[in-house]
């Protein structure tokens, strides 16, 4: 399995027509880009599911859930889903897995008052339902998780493959390395924008950004990096916003993927703005070859 140094991350692969998410997916992969991620919303196609139609697109590009929530489906079923694909798509398949929002899980009926120990103990049923399963000649695929606290990181290193943080700058990858250790794997999202025109792309971002600003996980996260409610206001403070999104010409998002590679980062997955699949597939064009990604055959 390999999941090359760039990858693509993009919200609309659960949302938009199949038709059209098969087309990019496959556009993606003829680009050279090494992953494919995406994640998990409420008003979107089930993560597993996902993967499986993405997988039957493409050829050879790793397909990774960024991430499957935890409290959708029980570890015998994530399990069974990840041996699957596993199976049927050898080395192409990663289960990224995560512990969500509590808003977001609340609605559901479930308890979030101790996501560290429930992601805990589903690993621990994972790794049992595994066991169970016919895996002898099929490795398992690896598992990540969505990882920003230094208590879920350990996590990450200790019961799990590595972590795939999100809405995160390089100083957060440099931490996190730290925590992780060489071998797990790291793998953060990078928001990217080609706009040259500082209030332009301040204001896509901001638009992004917000939503995102509303949950405790991420401006937790944020605070322990140095920033504070000021910085939270309106969508985001001019520092946050260029901490957050990568944005300029190619030059400028090849330095901040630079910046990530330099502070730790296995992989980078490139998350094009504003959210349009075809807008964003031209824009991973634009970026690829001052990314060094390179065309597939």
């Amino acid at each position: 399995m390999g999941l090359g140094q760039i990858g693509v991350w993009h919200p609309l692969l659960t949302r938009a027509p199949v038709a059209d998410a098969r087309r990019a997916a496959a556009e993606i992969e003829d680009l050279g880009y090494g992953t494919i991620w995406y994640g998990e919303a409420a008003a979107g196609r089930e993560a597993m599911s996902t993967a499986g139609i993405l997988l039957a697109a493409t050829r050879e590009v790793t397909v990774a859930t960024g991430i499957a929530n935890i409290w959708v489906r029980d570890a015998t079923a994530m399990a069974a889903g990840a041996w699957t694909y596993g199976e049927a798509y050898p080395g192409r398949f990663v289960l990224g897995i995560g512990v969500s929002h509590a808003p977001l899980v609340t609605s559901r009926g479930h308890d979030y008052s101790r996501p560290r120990a429930a992601m805990s103990a589903y690993l621990d049923a994972m790794r049992q339902a595994r066991e169970a399963l016919p895996m002898e000649a099929v490795p398992p695929p690896p598992v990540l998780l969505a990882a920003l606290r230094p208590r879920m990181l350990e996590l990450a290193r200790d019961k799990a493959d590595g972590a795939h943080p999100y809405f995160v700058p390089p100083e957060h990858t440099r931490a996190a390395r730290e925590i992780l250790g060489s071998a797990p794997i790291l793998a953060p999202e990078q928001a990217v924008l080609l706009e040259r025109d500082p209030a332009t792309a301040r204001r896509i971002a901001r638009e992004h950004m917000g939503p995102y600003l509303k949950l405790p996980n991420y401006t937790g996260n944020l605070r322990h990096l140095g920033y504070g409610d000021d910085d939270f206001a309106g969508g985001g403070s001019d520092r946050l916003v260029d901490a957050i999104v990568a944005w300029g010409d190619v030059e400028a998002v090849a330095r901040r993927v630079d910046a990530h590679l330099a502070a730790g980062a296995d992989h980078v997955a490139l998350q094009p703005l504003p959210p349009d699949l075809r807008r964003g597939v031209t824009q991973l064009a634009e970026l690829a070859p001052a990314l060094a990604v390179r065309p597939r055959n």
